[in-house]
């Protein structure tokens, strides 16, 4: 062997692996052609310029572009006809944004960082793999807020003082419009306020169930306890603005800001960069039949909250699905029985367990420090991407609770064998029935509840947990006494 033939052969070689690479190139360019995909028309020219060996150009980043629509579209829907509003006049409908964008982790669908028509995160240029730096999460606006929607406690005459200074300031210094509940503007003690009069006439109301406002607050907040933040998340399905809770109820672990300084603590969210903690809501899907539906409505009273208006009839199937938000938890317990309730867990559509007992908690991490915590659950910073399962009362010494990925599918159905029916509650509201046949689906949602702290996001979860949970709380013991005679110091 000449020392040329190893040349030539390495360049025989080089040839055969160009000469194969072509067919791909071209399959690859034909493929992305027909992608309808905007951000892949830039792979032909990237697959172009690596065959040519010329140096790459940077790729367009997408995201902005992508945003700007998100924008566009809110802007476009706050002008649609709402409760003393003018209709719009446009005739171009607005563009869908119904595609949940996913992101490059393990821990379910990428969550929304837009919160109604103008919050938004701060955008984070450095991340460390999947895990967003706690710090980094803080609130900005595109535009300043314009509309702001105050929930307030009902059937609480304590209240309604702050609530009055708090319109009469959101009113008259911030010249803001104030979105308030119906039956809150129709309160007696409100109407008979002369004083208030005023104000009053200025205040737009709705009604839940009738009015749909969720594309046009601009800001939350709630006057009350834990539970009116609850509601509040409940009022909006899709995205949601940015909340400010006011400790005025009765545990507030919640609720972080004080009323006393609530001119100067509303000020300092208007003007943005206030740190915001995303609490991870459940999106769950009730299958049920139409027979069963019909029975419960003949055979049980339907309340105000009984029933969930978004749902989706399936004629053919004979089925309904409903279709709703969790902030907390969803319980599935036996009810009015006697009887042990016996059901199905499903994780990814694989049978895990059967849950024999008083039911079971699927809860979410601000949940894990409601229910969940009662019964023998731990609890979860709300920044954590998980789901938590807890059983009630077990008749199983082993029946612990468990901690899945976000982002999984759980199923909950009636065990073939069970003896008597379940009823399951979404935040302690809209209480249905579950017979056999009907199916439970929880999964991890992509709107997550914008809770803005009062200093951030770590020092106000602990404190909570000390000052209302009272977490290791207890008296401090004293320290060894310096006197060499002592018996610890002999021993």
């Amino acid at each position: 062997m000449t020392a040329c033939e190893p040349m030539e052969r390495a360049e025989e070689m080089n040839n055969f692996i160009s000469a194969a690479q072509v067919p791909v190139y071209e399959q690859l360019n034909r493929l992305s052609e027909h992608n309808s995909d905007p951000e892949e028309d830039i792979q032909p020219h990237r697959r172009q310029a690596r065959r040519e060996k010329v140096p790459k150009e940077p790729m367009d980043v997408k995201i902005p572009q992508e945003r700007n629509v998100d924008q566009e579209q809110v802007h476009r829907s706050r002008d649609e006809q709402l409760p003393g509003r003018p209709e719009n006049t446009t005739t171009e409908s607005p563009k869908r944004w119904d595609r949940c964008r996913r992101g490059h982790f393990l821990h379910g669908p990428y969550p929304a960082t837009h919160f109604g028509p103008k919050a938004c995160i701060l955008p984070n240029p450095t991340s460390v793999m999947h895990i967003q730096d706690p710090a980094s999460q803080r609130l900005t606006w595109s535009e300043p807020p314009v509309n702001v929607l105050v929930i307030k406690k009902i059937r609480d005459e304590s209240l309604l003082e702050p609530f009055k200074q708090l319109c009469r300031f959101l009113v008259e210094e911030k010249q803001l419009v104030v979105y308030v509940e119906k039956k809150v503007v129709e309160d007696s003690a409100l109407s008979n306020d002369e004083a208030f009069h005023t104000i009053r006439n200025q205040l737009c109301s709705f009604r839940e169930g009738y009015d749909d406002i969720s594309k046009c607050i601009d800001l939350i907040v709630c006057l009350g306890g834990d539970g009116t933040l609850l509601y509040a998340s409940s009022l909006f399905q899709g995205s949601v603005p940015p909340v400010m809770a006011f400790h005025l109820g009765s545990l507030g672990f919640l609720t972080p800001f004080k009323f006393e300084s609530y001119k100067t603590e509303v000020t300092k969210v208007f003007e943005g960069n206030a740190a915001i903690v995303l609490r991870s809501r459940l999106k769950v899907k009730v299958v049920k039949d139409i027979k069963h539906v019909q029975e419960s409505v003949n055979k049980y009273k339907v309340e105000e909250n009984g029933l969930v208006p978004q749902s989706h009839t399936d004629k053919e199937a004979g089925t309904i699905t409903i279709q709703l938000q969790a902030l907390n938890e969803v319980v599935v317990d036996r009810g009015p029985s006697s009887y042990l309730s016996n059901v199905d867990l499903y994780l990814d559509g694989r049978l895990i367990t059967s849950v024999q007992g008083d039911g079971v908690i699927v809860s979410t991490p601000t949940g894990s420090t409601a229910y969940a915590a009662a019964a023998g659950a731990s609890m979860i910073h709300p920044n954590v991407p998980a789901i938590m399962v807890t059983p009630i009362c077990p008749h199983s010494l082993s029946f612990r609770p468990i901690v899945v990925p976000a982002g999984v599918e759980l199923m909950i159905m009636l065990s073939p064998d069970a003896r008597t029916t379940a009823w399951v509650s979404f935040d302690g509201r809209k209480r249905q029935e579950i017979q056999h046949g009907d199916r439970i689906k929880i999964t991890t949602s992509c709107y997550p509840v914008p809770s803005i702290c009062c200093h951030d996001l770590v020092y106000d979860w602990f404190e909570s947990l000390a000052e209302c949970l009272h977490w290791n709380v207890r008296k401090k013991q004293t320290r060894l006494s310096d006197s060499p005679n002592s018996s610890d110091t002999e021993n």
